[in-house]
């Protein structure tokens, strides 16, 4: 979907690399975009393939993002990827002080961590004081079976990490970790009931961005009711935790990909305004919709907008110029505004007015 959408704009010049000569053949011709077999774990092979580049976009799986990383920093390139791995983003951030001027390094650009953290940072500049801020967001089937009411619908590694690793949260101003998959809580939206709990990685910086400034900070992964309580058994009755090669295997030969799906975010932030207590709410749901000759699931467009919008405002001049760049870093104005950045507003999303409780304005 990277590819696809870069291609498409006209702008960039594309090489695409992997270790799969017949995804390489597929994904060459399904955008145009040049080809190469790159083994990932390699970095004197990555950087190589660097030369005469200026950016590079890691997909991968999040364990290979600290080799890319490397790689670019000696080659010279910018360097963006999808993370939700908090160890794997430390170590971007660590390369990142290294930067050359012009050069930066952006971890966490997908949908969640990403896109939500913008959202997040957008609404609290309306309120003079932040008390708490809630980050909800689920990639669901949009035509749900199965007890687990779940398909495979991106990363099979990231999902993992998520239900299994420690999250990160505020509470009473001080950074905490929080256990995975407790926390359950229950909502509806546009008449569709919903159940969300804590999961590790999408919160991206904002722990330590807001740490001390507000008093309660966290975030959610949203799915249909009675999906939580069979996760707990898999992760922690059968301690699937701790095998989680073995637990892969078994979610990827057990539940079907989808790409007819949905993407639901829902963001709500307290705090103070004109005297007054109040509350701001944005919500989205974002379909799958078909592009060009291919039907494209939800989380595929929403993590690829996520990544190219930023890229696109990275070549524009409108990100800091070194370094370490932050979600935060993203006006909500630009990133709606630009051309990927869209797909968040387009004509195959539900977007929910902002609620604003307590206040006429």
């Amino acid at each position: 979907m990277i590819a696809r959408f870069l291609m498409d704009s006209g702008d960039y010049e594309v090489l695409v690399g992997d270790v799969n000569e017949s995804a390489l053949k597929r994904i060459a011709k399904l955008t145009g975009a040049e080809a190469r077999r790159i083994d990932a774990s390699n970095e004197e092979e990555l950087a190589d393939a660097m030369q005469g580049y200026q950016t590079v976009l890691s997909a991968l799986s999040f364990y290979h993002n600290p080799t890319v990383a490397r790689a670019a920093l000696k080659a010279g390139l910018s360097y963006f990827d999808l993370t939700e791995d908090v160890a794997t983003s430390d170590a971007v951030a660590a390369i990142a002080e290294s930067a050359a001027q012009g050069q930066i390094f952006m971890p966490q650009c997908g949908l969640a961590p990403g896109f939500i953290s913008i959202v997040a940072n957008d609404l609290i500049t309306w309120f003079e004081r932040v008390e708490t801020i809630k980050m909800r967001v689920g990639a669901l089937p949009q035509f749900p079976t199965g007890e687990l009411k779940y398909n495979l619908t991106w990363s099979t590694d990231g999902l993992i990490n998520e239900y299994c690793n420690a999250c990160e949260a505020i509470h009473e101003g001080k950074k905490i970790e929080i256990l995975p998959l407790e926390g359950l809580e229950n909502f509806s939206l546009d008449g569709v009931r919903y159940e969300a709990f804590n999961t590790s990685g999408g919160l991206g910086t904002l722990c330590d961005t807001l740490a001390g400034k507000v008093r309660e900070l966290n975030y959610k992964t949203v799915r249909y009711v009675g999906h939580r309580d069979l996760m707990k058994v898999l992760v922690n009755e059968l301690r699937l935790s701790e095998h989680r090669e073995q637990f892969k295997d078994i979610l990827e030969r057990a539940i079907p990909v989808t790409f007819q799906d949905v993407v639901v975010t829902f963001c709500t932030v307290t705090g103070w305004r004109k005297g007054l207590l109040v509350q701001k709410s944005d919500a989205r749901k974002i379909y799958h919709q078909q592009i060009g000759d291919e039907m494209w699931s939800a989380i595929q467009i929403t993590t690829a907008a996520g990544v190219c919008a930023v890229l696109d405002l990275h070549v524009a001049g409108k990100l800091p110029r070194r370094g370490l760049v932050k979600q935060e870093h993203v006006t909500m104005q630009d990133f709606l505004a630009n051309r990927f950045g869209q797909y968040y507003d387009s004509r195959t999303s539900t977007r929910f007015s902002s609620g604003v409780v307590g206040e006429e304005d």
